[in-house]
């Protein structure tokens, strides 16, 4: 009976609201030059003054403005905070929440708001909602620089525990932003269209997927997530894939057609993304650093033997094939099995994204927030498999081009086969260099090097252009092969200049190792007596992208101007123990490359975080924006 004497209130409140309003007469328009805000007082008359009178008849509810007290203010050149108090026994839901602007001069990001208590509504269903207090922050990029003023449409609806709930309440404000630079056009692999989160700062890149998983449309949200991985695609993380899928098609034999190999290729994609997906959820389910689940010694130089197998398998050495029983069980089934079995290739995709494609970006890590903040599994784990298949999408390609490129009969399919044994022997380098001194893993990469020396020359005949130009290839690559040794004899390290004598001298950055949280907890201290910025790096020996990070972005000269003053900190979270699990979770972070800064009064701006490899002149920008940008 309450209830139904509530929604009878309710009802009637809406009825006699209408018919107050049309008696009362409208006020004068305000004027234009005058900044609207939330502080100017309600008008007289219509719903608030009907809950007025409701109150002193006995029925406690309070007027909308002191249920739910709202105002927006600025948040440095580029952020609007806005601000609600929220009466005991009333809450706001966050679905109803909507901010637009219709200035042409910027452009609103996603609201960044915390996570709110789940209400069981029974009109509405399940709804996540704020009591006491709500605080989010609306990221604002800006065509120009200079002082403007922000006009805002907020739109907010609330009820109260009693049974009221309240139409929705519009606020028109003004906010005027101060001067300052234009957020940057240029982005990182997260920030690579129109629409996306800018590398500038404003809104973090993964944060900005993390909302569009929470509530963008889904269509969009899959669209985004796929360009993504298209992205990635093009990176060292997940380029080692291309010729273990190119070995796998050529080792299919001559008989090999253009449908087997899509068809292989498409299996191949598929084992990669259900792997990646159901690894990913579970990893951020149980809070775990993704990476380090499979990169253990022992797992890498596992498979890198078995890499080492398959390419001694492609030289001819010996033949990896089923027992000869379940071959013929095979055959009964299919009129002709081909070299190179579904299951297989299946379970090579799997491999390949637990083991080779382990880079942190910005949309694997907005996924991985979701799944372990919120729960919401099934829109965080489309999202991964959407990655996941913008990632193999140039696979794809490979495999419906291999049936047309690969020679079809002759010794030239025995060379191309040995050629992508080659590339096995790269990709088990590639693993090994990850867990050994640097100085020896030049020597392993001058292994695939020196063979494919050989190869190109012993297995060519003729005076053909292309032989020529093959044998050619093989003298670079015999002398690239020696260089790498000679290099490791002599102490080098690189592999892009293994001489050190020939190579570049590179002023690094004096990073100082942090070890705990303690240490951070002590060295941000003592940064923020002296008035410095500090720059947290999280690394790791087999971060693929750190060591981009490192070569390309760290050795700028403008990266190293901007960072000259700040306090650089690096964390190595290559062992993954107890003090590494420790930091990753005082962030709430995932792994490297991972980048946080803090402002001269000791608190991180979270809003600048570097998610994955950013280059030189977009991370100077960001570093300059988050080391300057007021608390």
């Amino acid at each position: 009976m309450t209830r139904i004497r509530h929604i009878s209130t309710a009802l009637l409140l809406m009825s006699l609201s209408l018919q107050v309003q049309a008696q009362t007469p409208s006020p004068a328009p305000p004027d234009a030059t005058a900044p609207s805000t939330p502080s100017q007082a309600p008008p007289k008359g219509g719903i608030n003054a009907l809950l007025d009178s409701l109150k002193r008849s006995g029925d406690d509810f309070l007027p909308p403005d002191r249920a739910f007290r709202f105002d927006a203010l600025p948040d440095g050149t580029d952020r609007v905070r806005l601000n609600w108090e929220i009466a005991d026994g009333y809450y706001l839901y966050r679905a109803r929440i909507k901010i637009v602007t219709s200035s042409e001069r910027a452009q609103l990001g996603a609201p960044q708001m915390p996570q709110g208590q789940i209400k069981t509504d029974p009109y509405f269903g399940r709804q996540e909602v704020y009591h006491h207090e709500l605080v989010a922050t609306v990221p604002v990029l800006r065509a120009r620089g200079g002082a403007f003023e922000l006009p805002l449409q907020v739109t907010y609806q609330g009820c109260a525990d009693a049974g009221l709930c309240y139409p929705p309440i519009n606020k028109a404000v003004t906010v005027n932003l101060s001067s300052g630079a234009a957020s940057p056009g240029a982005g990182s692999a997260g920030s690579f269209a129109a629409g996306a989160p800018r590398a500038g700062g404003g809104v973090a890149e993964q944060d900005w997927f993390a909302s569009l998983i929470r509530a963008g449309n889904p269509l969009v949200m899959l669209g985004w997530f796929y360009l993504a991985g298209l992205v990635l695609a093009f990176t060292p993380c997940v380029l080692p894939m291309v010729p273990i899928l190119s070995g796998i098609i050529a080792g299919g034999g001559r008989t090999l057609n253009t449908t087997r190999a899509f068809a292989l290729s498409v299996t191949y994609v598929l084992g990669m993304a259900l792997t990646y997906t159901l690894a990913g959820i579970a990893c951020a389910a149980a809070g775990r650093q993704v990476q380090a689940v499979f990169q253990q010694w022992w797992v890498l130089a596992l498979f890198a033997v078995l890499f080492v197998g398959l390419a001694l398998s492609m030289f001819g050495l010996f033949t990896l094939q089923m027992p000869v029983a379940i071959q013929t069980r095979i055959a009964n089934l299919s009129n002709r099995q081909s070299a190179g079995t579904f299951g297989g290739v299946a379970v090579m995709g799997a491999l390949s994204a637990l083991i080779v494609t382990t880079c942190v970006g910005p949309a694997l890590v907005g996924a991985l927030l979701v799944i372990s903040q919120t729960g919401q599994v099934a829109r965080g784990g489309a999202a991964l498999f959407a990655m996941s298949i913008g990632m193999g999408t140039p696979l794809l390609v490979v495999g419906a081009s291999a049936g047309r490129l690969l020679p079809r009969a002759g010794p030239w399919m025995d060379l191309v086969k040995k050629v992508f044994g080659v590339m096995m022997l790269a990709v088990a380098a590639w693993m090994l260099a990850r867990i050994v001194p640097e100085r020896v893993a030049l020597s392993l990469w001058a292994v695939p090097a020196l063979i494919l020396a050989w190869l190109l020359w012993s297995q060519t005949r003729g005076r053909s252009a292309a032989t020529w130009g093959l044998r050619a290839a093989g003298v670079i690559a015999g002398l690239y092969g020696v260089a790498l040794t000679a290099g490791s004899a002599l102490g080098g390290t690189d592999p892009l200049a293994p001489i050190p004598a020939f190579a570049a001298r590179v002023h690094e950055l004096p990073f100082r190792s942090i070890k705990s949280v303690a240490d951070l907890d002590r060295e941000v201290a003592q940064a923020k007596a002296q008035g410095r910025g500090v720059l947290v790096d999280f690394s790791a020996d087999w971060c693929t992208s750190c060591k981009e990070m490192e070569r390309y972005t760290f050795t700028d000269p403008a990266v190293q101007a901007t960072l000259g003053a700040a306090l650089l900190l690096r964390a190595d979270v290559t062992q993954n123990d107890a003090d590494d699990q420790a930091l990753l979770k005082r962030f709430g972070i995932f792994g490297p490359p991972t980048i946080a800064f803090y402002g001269a009064d000791g608190q991180e701006r979270a809003q600048f975080r570097v998610v994955g490899y950013m280059k030189a002149q977009v991370f100077a920008a960001r570093a300059r924006a988050a080391l300057h940008a007021p608390p």
